[in-house]
């Protein structure tokens, strides 16, 4: 099995590939053609299994469509925020603008945690109406950083027909409740715990620690040598309570 066999494109391929990684993990064959049909999507998996990968992958070819879907990745806390921003600029290095109008259904790709999200919606800074698909990268995580009830006032926010992607480390009692109101008979994805060490041999990059002050040059950096996005970052980049704003 290799990411070809799972409908992903040629581009994104040759990214991933190029970047060491060529035989998928378990989650990321269970995961990506699930999220490529469109389906809401619960996945139960350990850490360090490549679940970052899993959904990173498939929503690049989706943006690379241009038809204008707006994505949502809310995550546990600041760190994850960066090392999924930088993740999403190094695989899509290789899709680029395409003709004059190519901006004109530029898709949009939120990434941050619950707190720092309904801080930026309380100030119209963003608007969740437009979202197409929800990613909740650990809803267990989530809990554990007492930001549920900030997650749930961003999820009343959003329009109800959406795709909902959401992972979890493992299955809580505590977090059924709130996953009854996301997913809408989603295919459940179950990954043992001995598969947890797959993906450590191959990491995308090293993401260093951010400080609170200081944008994810990094990430920027990437954009703007392989002009993906267009050559900008993803609309917001947030880190430890700061935007990192796009440049033209």
């Amino acid at each position: 099995m290799n990411f070809l066999d799972l409908g992903l494109s040629e581009k994104t391929v040759r990214a991933i590939n190029e970047s060491g990684i060529v035989t998928p993990t378990t989650v990321q064959i269970d995961v990506i053609p699930a999220i490529l049909e469109g389906k809401d999507v619960f996945t139960i998996a350990p850490g360090a299994c490549g679940k970052t990968i899993s959904y990173v992958l498939p929503l690049i070819d989706i943006i690379s469509r241009n038809d204008g879907t707006n994505i949502l990745v809310m995550t546990s806390d600041a760190a994850k925020s960066v090392v999924i921003s930088d993740t999403f600029a190094l695989l899509n290095r290789f899709h680029e603008e395409n003709g004059d109008d190519a901006n004109e259904h530029e898709a949009e790709v939120i990434i941050g945690s619950p707190d720092l999200l309904l801080e930026l919606a309380e100030e119209k800074r963003v608007d969740f109406s437009k979202i197409n698909i929800l990613v909740v990268d650990d809803i267990n995580l989530i809990k554990k950083n007492k930001q549920i009830a900030n997650m749930e006032k961003i999820l009343e926010m959003l329009p109800a027909e959406k795709q909902n992607i959401v992972y979890t480390n493992r299955r809580s009692r505590e977090t059924k409740d709130i996953l009854d109101k996301i997913l809408k008979s989603p295919q459940e994805i179950k990954v043992d715990k001995n598969k947890e060490c797959e993906a450590k041999s191959a990491p995308v990059s090293n993401v260093k620690n951010a400080s609170c002050d200081i944008i994810d040059n990094e990430a920027v950096d990437l954009v703007k040598k392989h002009n993906t996005f267009k050559g900008k970052t993803p609309r917001f980049l947030l880190l430890l309570g700061n935007i990192a704003k796009n440049e033209e």
